[in-house]
């Protein structure tokens, strides 16, 4: 390793500044372009907590940081990058200061357990993508990893399920809802018989605030560039994961 290599530590005030540059400009960017409606913010606890939240594409982070509370301070999981330097969103995420990256081929979990564990001491906030992946249909709902509600147990915070619809096709001044859902106990030891409760519920109340949202027409052509510009798709296309979404949600509903 050569002296270019080595990571140079941010001062506190920077890490502070870059946070909220990147927050007011992402909520200029976005609320230009999307007509963006919140439902129930006031169910947002007032301290530390764990929003998880439904994946449709690569902008839903970008969409709760401009319309969640500029205070407490917002941290997202992921994404799964060993070099957060790898990729323009990547790059503008780092650069907030806002990630928790992990490397999901390592047996890391501990060390982002303490990471996120830190997070929320400090009174911080952690948003979770639950399903650890993104998907092509607005009312879809694949399992959730049960990393959420580890570490809400961990730490003794609620979960937050908070719902994104709008998001699978990016269409110029549409209308994207987010919906804030109610806030989930999370109090115990976070063996397997609680994580697993604590998931399964979690889950059905993300599921139950997204199960009759409508698909979203495909855009012209600037959306659909815009859409799938960073979009990485886990069948590797939308239309393959199209069609595993629509085996997998048969009889959700």
């Amino acid at each position: 390793m050569t002296a270019n290599d080595v990571p140079v530590a941010v001062p506190a005030w920077r890490r502070t500044l870059r946070y909220w540059i990147a927050r007011i400009v992402v909520l200029v960017l976005v609320r230009a372009y999307a007509r963006v409606h919140v439902e129930g913010r006031g169910r947002l606890p007032p301290g530390p907590a764990i929003y998880c939240f439904n994946h449709l594409g690569w902008v839903d982070p970008f969409v709760l940081m401009a319309v969640l509370p500029m205070r407490p301070r917002l941290h997202f999981l992921g994404p799964k990058e060993e070099d957060m330097r790898v990729g323009a969103r990547n790059r503008v995420m780092a650069w907030s200061g806002t990630p928790i990256p992990f490397r999901p081929e390592k047996d890391n979990l501990l060390g982002v357990a303490r990471r996120v564990q830190a997070v929320l001491a400090s009174g911080a906030v952690m948003a979770i993508a639950g399903e650890g992946r993104i998907h092509a249909s607005e009312s879809e709902l694949w399992p959730l990893n049960e990393g959420t509600a580890f570490f809400a147990l961990r730490a003794s915070v609620p979960i937050v399920p908070i719902a994104i619809n709008g998001t699978s096709w990016l269409h110029f001044r549409s209308r994207v809802r987010v919906r804030v859902g109610e806030p989930l106990e999370a109090s115990g030891r976070p063996d397997r018989e609680a994580v697993d409760e604590l998931t399964r519920r979690t889950w059905a109340a993300l599921h139950a605030m997204v199960c009759d949202a409508p698909d979203v027409p495909e855009p012209g052509r600037f959306g659909r560039w815009l859409t799938e510009r960073f979009n990485d798709w886990p069948e590797g296309s939308r239309d393959a994961t199209r069609a595993a979404g629509e085996a997998h949600r048969a009889g959700d509903c």
